[in-house]
């Protein structure tokens, strides 16, 4: 056996004999019977059951915990205060159910499993993290919902909301009666839909020019000539926006859309909305997407995502020019150009097209169909006005939320979901995502956590 090899036994078998160390020292400290959890005493119509066991499992492996348990005569069964007070959960120790949570929302609960076994030595089932996970997607929800409000942000702060939705592969009975679009008509799959909010900081004011030199733009200068000479379909250099660190929150739902507007409104309420200087709804043109910005974010401007307006300049070429064809590449590429860097950009594209656009035929209606995508996005798709006032032009945010929140989790080949397990899944990765996973456990067992001794 090499050297190598004999570290890594010592090393297993010092944290082994480590964890049991701390397993004997903190059941021993547990079963002291000075200690005693609010409540520990008969209550009318109840009897006593002292020094009742119960195994618990911790993170330094299985506990016998000897406890008070009162029993009664009713529906509502026995109760043991310690229990409680120690803030057990499935049998677990809040320490452990910490790990199990964190692990069952990142990789598969059986993987979670063997992670846990390989991380820090604990045994624990693949089913039993699922059961924790389930029990507690709740509370991650309701916690995730009642966060404080700041009192003020920076001046001039926008807030960005963005909206999407991706498909989530479920049970047969969660898609009983939906129509799908596969050959056979048979839905496969339910859609969760992503919100996102995050701010912008106010952009930065140019430097004052020193004292004794004049003005950049001053009349005469060099520079002044070619300020002078920029037409408004010239942008000024592109200012960069980014955004507010920290300042991101997602929401996840399979609820209908009318019911997923109010969250992500609420989200945004939660997270200063009002307080901000301006409010800017981003999304991809779907109408659902429009539908809910137009009801929830009355008095936000709406911008239509850059990306998904340059794949729909690419099909509009596709069918003018052929698809595949030199000449429709070459029309994308100057068509997407004028979109984003053309002070009327979007109006030059549709009067292009109409211009090419067959006298009639099939391709002719082809051509209209797509045309109506940019007519009635019009207002929209300024881009270069949103660039020039600093504005982001992408719902990347929101698209990256799509395949880091749920693909990872809840899309690998096998999974079939019920819409519950899925919405604990995403509350728990929603909180994780936000950076707040500590946070709601440091809400949950506020520390240090006394436990009063008996007299």
């Amino acid at each position: 056996m090499g050297a190598g090899a004999v570290m890594g036994c010592l090393e297993e078998k010092l944290r082994d004999a480590l964890h049991e160390d701390g397993r004997r020292c903190l059941e021993q400290l547990l079963n002291d019977p000075a200690v005693k959890g609010p409540g520990d005493v008969t209550q009318p119509g109840e009897r006593c059951h002292a020094g009742r066991p119960n195994t618990v499992d911790s993170l330094f492996g299985p506990l016998e915990l000897r406890r008070n348990y009162y029993s009664r005569n009713d529906p509502q069964g026995g109760r043991a205060p310690l229990d409680q007070s120690l803030g057990l959960m499935e049998g677990c120790t809040p320490g452990l159910a910490r790990l199990m949570c964190r692990a069952g929302a990142s990789e598969p609960f059986e993987d979670a499993a063997q992670s846990l076994r390989e991380y820090s030595g604990v045994e624990m089932s693949g089913r039993r993290i699922q059961r924790l996970v389930q029990k507690l997607g709740p509370d991650f929800e309701r916690w995730n919902q009642s966060q404080p409000a700041p009192t003020a942000l920076p001046q001039g702060t926008v807030f960005y909301a963005e909206a999407d939705g991706t498909g989530v592969p479920v049970r047969r009975e969660e898609t009983l009666g939906r129509k799908g679009k596969g050959e056979d008509g048979q839905a496969k799959t339910r859609e969760v839909k992503v919100g996102v909010v995050f701010t912008q900081s106010p952009p930065e004011k140019p430097d004052p020019a020193p004292k004794g030199q004049p003005a950049k733009a001053q009349a005469g200068g060099p520079i002044a000539a070619k300020a002078a000479a920029l037409t408004p379909s010239e942008p000024a250099p592109e200012k960069r926006p980014k955004r507010t660190p920290g300042s991101t929150r997602y929401v996840t739902t399979t609820d209908p859309c009318q019911e997923f507007g109010q969250q992500l409104r609420g989200l945004a309420r939660q997270q200063g909305m009002a307080l901000a200087a301006r409010v800017v709804f981003l999304g991809d043109g779907a109408p659902w997407v429009w539908e809910l910005a137009r009801i929830c974010f009355p008095f936000a401007l709406l911008i239509l995502d850059f990306f998904h307006a340059a794949e729909h300049v690419g099909l509009l070429t596709e069918i003018l020019f052929g698809k595949d064809t030199p000449e429709a590449e070459q029309h994308r590429q100057q068509w997407v150009h004028l979109l984003k860097k053309e002070a009327q950009g979007v109006d030059r594209v549709i009067q292009l097209a109409r211009q090419a656009m067959p006298k009639g035929g099939k391709r002719r209606r082809q051509t209209q169909k797509a045309l109506a995508y940019f007519e009635n996005n019009r207002d929209k798709m300024r881009c270069w006005d949103y660039q020039q006032q600093g504005l982001f032009i992408g719902s990347g945010v929101v698209e990256a939320g799509c395949k880091s929140l749920v693909a990872p989790r809840l899309k690998q080949s096998g999974m079939f979901w019920s819409l519950s397990g899925a919405e604990n899944i995403l509350a728990i990765r929603c909180v994780l995502e936000n950076h707040q996973f500590n946070q709601f456990w440091q809400d949950r067992f506020p520390f240090p956590q006394s436990l009063p001794m008996a007299a």
